[in-house]
């Protein structure tokens, strides 16, 4: 398996001759992190066997959420947290996308355009609960924020997976869609496009490129939800290029392989640093939430919550134990190793 910080290492020089007068702080805080990830030259952790007292020195992850090597435990968390909110109806997935001419506004105003793209997304799916007839009440969702296609090439868009149901409290009713249908995407489509420039307009922004009348926006059904909730959490931390799809480095160029739609390998080549670019393009501006609950499944909700458990019939859902992660055994008697130090630099004495 080829490591992206070995292509850190190799190609960040290049990298910085081509596109440095476009990265961004936070890049290159993303490259730093990710080339030194469990690296010689981290830092370490010294934990000791409690059976054998055999000490080891385990250099410390980056904890960049953009590094492949980091934050599975933390994705998992977020899947399971997410699980324990479904609710029991059934789910659709929407998809907001942005025309092909915004893609320059996007990437030069990230922060605003993302913050705009998902409170527009779920106005607009806000709105609608509240006008359809067999629902009229507050609807919830997840929504995600994803930046790239299957390409990996830059393309801005946001996912929210939004149960096919709405409370209204002040009737104290729940009520819900049935089939395999939620909204004309249709209308979905004008309506989103008009908030969208409603949106630009509250904000004192004008757009010069022409952009289209249609908008696309995708809506599925997806059951229960926790489908859908696992799809979208792979994508939540680690990059969007896991170490193993990077298959080649040679003579300068970097072959890997993406997944479309339909499961089908896609198979890519390109010089080392512009793959480097590829992925610091999707790195998100500094302390950005790229993850957003909505009304009925906001954490915050306590109210709503407690009335719909009372609506549904629901049992209060416990908190899922997940804060042990998995516990690090000894190499030589297998016994449990734990902690005794951390972030220790390499030169630094050990204290007990």
């Amino acid at each position: 398996m080829i490591l992206l910080s070995s292509l850190i290492t190799r190609y960040q020089a290049e990298l910085e001759r081509a596109h440095g007068h476009e990265m961004l702080p936070s890049h290159r805080q993303a490259l730093q992190a990710m080339a030194r990830c469990r690296q010689q030259g981290s830092d370490l952790m010294i934990v000791e066997c409690e059976n054998c007292q055999q000490t080891i020195k385990v250099p410390h992850s980056c904890g960049h959420r953009n590094c492949p090597h980091c934050q599975h435990f933390e994705s998992q968390q977020w899947i399971e947290r997410q699980t324990a909110k479904l609710l029991p109806v059934p789910y659709f997935l929407l998809t907001f996308t942005v025309p092909y001419e915004l893609r320059t506004w996007f990437w030069e105003h990230q922060r605003t355009a993302y913050d705009l793209l998902m409170r527009t997304a779920w106005l607009t799916v806000q709105a609608f609960g509240r006008r359809d007839p067999n629902l009229n009440g507050q609807m919830g969702a997840h929504a995600v924020l994803h930046t790239h296609n299957r390409r990996l090439e830059y393309h801005p868009h946001v996912h929210l997976i939004v149960p096919a149901g709405a409370v209204n409290q002040h009737q104290q009713v729940w009520r819900h869609k049935k089939g395999e249908y939620l909204f004309p995407v249709a209308n979905l489509s004008r309506v989103y496009r008009a908030k969208w420039f409603e949106g630009l307009r509250l904000l004192g922004v004008q757009i010069r490129a022409s952009l289209p009348s249609e908008w696309v926006v995708h809506c599925k059904a997806v059951g229960r939800g926790d489908k859908a909730l696992v799809y979208l959490g792979r994508y939540l931390y680690r990059g969007v290029l896991p170490e193993k799809n990077i298959l080649q480095d040679q003579d300068g160029i970097v072959t890997f392989k993406t997944v479309d739609n339909e499961g089908k390998e896609i198979i890519q080549s390109m010089p080392g640093a512009e793959l480097l670019w590829l992925l610091l393009r999707h790195v998100l501006p500094k302390h950005f939430r790229r993850v957003r609950d909505f009304v009925l499944l906001h954490g915050n909700a306590k109210a709503v919550v407690r009335l719909l458990q009372m609506l549904l019939n629901l049992i209060p859902a416990h908190p899922i134990a997940t804060d042990n992660k998995q516990p690090m055994v000894c190499p030589e008697c297998g016994g449990l190793m734990r902690i005794i130090a951390v972030r220790v630099k390499e030169a630094d004495p050990l204290r007990l």
